[in-house]
């Protein structure tokens, strides 16, 4: 007995100190191998180079921006040697263009404050653009100061700034939908719309009555692939400018999950953009889907030199990093937002797609347009022919155009009702009131 005592005192000390020692192990920091620092220093690169790549390539953009369309000429205007009257900084902050406050001098910025500054002045734009400061555009200067082209970065539509300085200019909100850019208006400045008359096989006129169509926040990435210019009820046919932050762990992009994050980066930087890179689906030569795709060979794009291909590695890992932003305190109702999580995870059934924390499908996140009972047009226009679970956190920052591809649904709580007769949900009005106010915590 007194053996057998002794051996059950040293069994249960063993396992004591086990169990201790594993307690220890688990609190114990994780500290970083010498075998880990080629992968760290290869993640500040890779995020670096892609901020760099998001905020400042224009992957050779300006052959298509300014020496095609002539878009510069109508920035500068006349008395600069452009085209017409020139864009004022009013006009650019009219149409959503917006302006990096960290790139003003500080002299600059006091004199904007003082009313110094002469904002209906094309010059001023000019000089602007020659501060590197208006968000997505770059100017292009001959040794004279002549603005001589202009080219575009992905920042153009994926980013906006805080109005922390004023309306329109402020710090960068990298990721950010663009909500007021209103790239129609902006094209149809162009000196030489012939280009994109010829693509499409229209007049410069009906291309201008299409681009006027989009409003605000609004385009279309399609129209140079299957011309359709309307929907057939003669609405407008562009969708609302997304997000780019919160992609991480989210399979498909775009509405209508045309690809991956990477895979639209290819296809705006090389079809959209107009840069000089390389782009490959085969999908876009089905002649029944995508005419002009098809007979113009973008599905096959090979811009020499390839400006793109190189940077999308980076470009892809920087978009990752970008978390969606926290909403600001008191931007919605606390108390009801507790009570719509409830809601939003059990009788309204919206978890069952969008998951959290992802708020979108792990895995193929796609669903046809009967399954969320709207029309097809925009799905049927993707190689999907689907439609996307949308990712939900950040939504707070995309609230204006609002909601939906193409925006059909106003405010929040129109989303909330559209699912409730969908799915036959039966919720309550203080039900979809709170489940409203969930959506502009997330993420929380």
């Amino acid at each position: 007995m007194q053996t057998r005592g002794k051996l059950l005192s040293f069994a249960l000390a063993l396992t004591g100190s086990v169990v201790l020692l594993g307690v220890k192990a688990q609190k114990q920091p994780h500290t970083s191998s010498p075998a880990d620092d080629p992968i760290q220093h290869n993640a500040r690169r890779m995020l670096e180079e892609g901020r760099i790549t998001f905020r400042v390539d224009t992957f050779g953009s300006e052959a298509f921006w300014g020496n095609s369309l002539q878009l510069h000429k109508a920035i500068a205007g006349e008395k600069l040697g452009g085209i017409g009257p020139g864009v004022s900084p009013k006009t650019a902050l009219a149409v959503g263009l917006k302006v990096d406050a960290d790139a003003l001098p500080e002299s600059l910025k006091r004199d904007l404050k003082a009313g110094k500054v002469n904002l209906d002045d094309p010059a001023t734009t000019v000089a602007l653009l020659k501060l590197n400061s208006v968000v997505g555009v770059t100017g292009f200067f001959d040794p004279k100061g002549t603005l001589r082209s202009m080219g575009i970065q992905c920042s153009f539509c994926h980013s906006t700034v805080d109005d922390s300085f004023m309306p329109g200019i402020g710090k960068r909100l990298d990721g950010w939908a663009n909500r007021d850019l209103n790239v129609g208006a902006i094209v149809s400045l162009a000196s030489n719309l012939s280009p994109v008359a010829e693509l499409l096989g229209a007049d410069v006129n009906t291309v201008k009555k299409v681009l006027a169509s989009w409003g605000p926040g609004c385009f279309d990435a399609e129209l140079d692939k299957d011309g359709k210019a309307l929907r057939p009820d003669g609405k407008r046919a562009c969708t609302l400018i997304p997000p780019a932050f919160g992609l991480a762990g989210v399979n498909l992009h775009t509405w209508t999950g045309f690809g991956s994050v990477p895979y639209w980066n290819a296809y705006v930087a090389a079809t959209e953009m107009h840069g000089s890179g390389t782009f490959f689906d085969t999908r876009l030569n089905n002649t029944g889907q995508y005419p002009i795709a098809s007979r113009s060979g973008s599905g096959n794009t090979r811009g020499k030199p390839d400006r793109s291909t190189p940077k999308l590695a980076a470009l892809h890992f920087y978009q990752l990093a970008i978390a969606a932003p926290i909403p600001p305190p008191n931007s919605f109702n606390a108390a009801a937002a507790s009570h719509g999580k409830a809601v939003f995870e059990g009788k309204a059934k919206c978890a069952t797609c969008h998951v959290a924390p992802l708020f979108t499908e792990p895995g193929n996140n796609l669903h046809a347009a009967s399954e969320v009972c709207v029309d097809a047009f925009q799905s049927d226009r993707s190689p999907t022919h689907s439609y996307r679970t949308a990712p939900l956190a950040g939504l707070w920052t995309h609230q204006k155009g609002g909601f939906y591809h193409d925006g059909r649904f106003t405010t929040l709580a129109d989303v909330v009702d559209h699912y409730d007769s969908c799915l036959t949900l039966r919720l309550t009005a203080q039900e979809k009131e709170d489940v409203a106010e969930y959506l502009k915590s997330l993420p929380q």
